[in-house]
C-alpha cells in the first residue's frame, strides 16, 4: 500500500531488488545529503537545549558569553556565507567536470557524483546551511539573554565547512587527474567482482551441465520481451528456485548487457512442468530498462575505459592511451581471476535450471582492447602499447588463454605489413612482439612475422 501512495520517483526504490536499490542509490545525489540534513536537526535540538533549556550561559565565564543580538547577527552573516560557499564550489567544479566529460568520457559527471567521498562533502555542506538557518529560526523563537552553545556551535560548524571546502577542492583536483579516474572505474568493475552478488552466481556455475531435459526440447515454449531496453539485472537465486519448483529449464536469448526490443525473444524453456508456468513470474525475475548498469555486466566496465582511451588518442594524449591500455589489461586480468566462463546455472540438487549466454574471455578482450585497436589504425606506438598490455597479460594468465592473445595480437599487426613504419616503431614492435611469442610458444610463428615486417624495409 506504501508504494502505491508514494510518487513514483520514489516508490521505484520499493519494487528494486537490494542489489539494484544500492547501485541507483549511489547514483544520487539526495541520500548522503539528506542524512546530514536529519542528524542536522538533532545537533540544532541539542544546541538550543543547551543554552534555552539548561541555561548553560549562567555557570561559564563572562568571556565565553554572546548576547542575542551579537548570536543572531553572527549566524545571519553565515546563512549566507555558507550558502555562498557551496553555491560557488559547485557551479565552478560542474563547469569544469561538464569539459573533462566532453575530453574523456561522458561518465565522468556521474562516476564523480556516485563517490562516496563527494557525497559526504556535499552532506557537510547542505548540513551546515540547514543548520545555521535552522538555528537562526530557533533562536528568534526562543530568545534568551545570553548564548554559549549557539555561537561556539555556529562557529566550529563555519570553521569546519571552510576547511571541508579545501579538502573539497583537493579531493575535486586529485579525483579528475585522469589516471586516478581509470583506477576508479576499474575499481568498479573489481570490486562487482568480488562482491556478494557474483560469488553467489560463482556457486551456482557448473562446467558440466548433465542432464539438459533433451526429451522435453521438442516442447519449448517461448517468451517475448515486455518493453525495450537493455537487460540490466537477473535475480538468479529466485528465478532458480522457481524454475526448480516448476521443474523446468530456462535459457535466456538475450545476454545481459545486451538491448532487447519490445517482441524480440527474451527466454525459452522446457520441461515436465512446463505446461503450468506463470511467465509473468519469471519476467519479474529480469529487469529491462533504458539504460546499462553495472551491476551484473562485465563489458560494461572495459567499455567506459576503451571509451577513455579512445577520446584520449583524439585529443593526442598519447600518455593517458597508454594508462588506460595497462588497465584495461589489468581489469582483464581479474576477470580471468574471478570470473567463471561457463553458462549453466544449477540448483541445489546440481540439476541446470538456468543457462544463461556467457561471453567468453576472447569476447571480453575484444571489448576492452579490440575496441582501442580499431580507433588506433597506424598510431604504432598505441599498437606497440596494446602488444606490451598484451605481454603482460598473457605472463599473468592460465595458459589456455594463450592462444586467444598470440591471435588477437598478430591480427592486430596485420595491416602494418602494408604500410610504412619507421624504424624504431618496427624495432619496438617487434621486441615487445617476441616476447609475447616466448610466453605463448610461438617462437616459429614470431620468425615469419619478423621477415614480412623487415621486408617491407626492403
Amino acid at each position: 500500500m506504501l508504494v502505491k501512495w508514494l510518487p513514483p520517483s520514489l516508490s521505484k526504490y520499493l519494487k528494486m531488488s537490494k542489489e539494484e536499490r544500492k547501485y541507483e542509490l549511489r547514483l544520487t545525489l539526495w541520500r548522503t545529503p539528506l542524512l546530514y540534513i536529519i542528524w542536522t536537526f538533532f545537533l540544532v535540538a541539542i544546541t538550543v537545549y543547551m543554552d534555552v533549556g539548561i541555561g548553560i550561559a549562567k555557570y561559564t565565564f563572562d568571556g565565553f558569553q554572546a548576547t542575542f543580538e551579537t548570536t543572531r547577527a553572527l549566524i545571519s552573516a553565515l546563512i549566507g556565507g555558507v550558502l555562498t560557499l557551496s553555491a560557488f564550489t559547485l557551479n565552478s567544479l560542474l563547469v569544469v567536470l561538464t569539459t573533462f566529460s566532453g575530453q574523456f568520457s561522458p561518465r565522468m559527471l556521474q562516476n564523480f557524483v556516485k563517490d562516496k567521498q563527494t557525497q559526504h562533502i556535499l552532506g557537510i555542506f547542505n548540513g551546515s546551511f540547514v543548520y545555521v538557518l535552522i538555528l537562526f529560526l530557533a533562536i528568534s523563537s526562543n530568545p534568551v539573554d545570553y548564548y554559549v552553545a549557539v555561537p561556539f556551535a555556529t562557529v566550529a560548524i563555519a570553521f569546519f565547512a571552510a576547511v571541508t571546502f579545501i579538502y573539497f577542492i583537493n579531493h575535486a583536483t586529485t579525483w579528475m587527474q585522469v589516471h586516478n579516474i581509470t583506477d576508479t572505474m576499474k575499481q568498479v568493475t573489481v570490486e562487482m567482482l568480488e562482491g556478494d552478488f557474483t560469488k553467489d552466481l560463482q556457486q551456482m556455475r557448473t562446467e558440466n551441465p548433465g542432464d539438459l531435459l533433451q526429451g522435453w526440447q521438442k516442447e519449448k515454449c517461448s517468451v517475448l520481451a515486455p518493453i525495450s531496453g537493455y537487460i540490466q539485472l537477473i535475480l538468479f537465486k529466485d528465478l532458480l528456485q522457481k524454475a526448480k519448483q516448476d521443474n523446468i529449464i530456462v535459457k535466456m536469448e538475450v545476454g545481459i548487457g545486451n538491448y532487447a526490443l519490445q517482441g524480440n525473444q527474451l527466454f525459452t524453456y522446457w520441461g515436465p512442468g512446463a505446461h503450468q508456468v506463470n511467465e509473468q513470474e519469471y519476467l519479474d525475475f529480469i529487469r529491462l530498462g533504458h539504460k546499462e548498469t553495472e551491476i551484473q555486466d562485465l563489458k560494461y566496465g572495459l567499455n567506459k575505459l576503451a571509451e577513455i582511451a579512445i577520446k584520449a588518442m583524439g585529443n593526442d594524449d598519447p600518455k593517458t592511451a597508454a594508462n588506460t591500455i595497462y588497465q584495461v589489461a589489468d581489469l582483464l586480468l581479474a576477470l580471468e581471476n574471478k570470473a567463471t566462463f561457463s553458462p549453466y546455472l544449477v540448483d541445489e540438487e546440481g540439476q541446470v535450471r538456468f543457462i544463461l549466454g556467457v561471453d567468453d574471455f576472447e569476447y571480453h578482450l575484444y571489448q576492452g582492447l579490440g575496441l582501442i585497436r580499431h580507433y588506433a589504425q597506424k598510431n604504432y606506438p598505441i599498437i606497440t602499447n596494446i602488444i606490451e598490455a598484451l605481454t603482460r597479460l598473457a605472463g599473468a594468465v592460465d595458459q589456455k588463454y594463450h592462444k586467444v592473445i598470440w591471435n588477437f595480437a598478430t591480427n592486430t599487426i596485420d595491416h602494418i605489413y602494408t604500410e610504412f613504419i619507421f624504424d624504431l616503431d618496427r624495432k619496438l614492435l617487434l621486441r615487445n612482439l617476441q616476447e609475447l611469442a616466448r610466453i605463448t610458444g610461438h617462437a616459429s610463428n614470431y620468425n615469419y612475422i619478423e621477415r614480412h615486417l623487415k621486408g617491407d624495409k626492403q
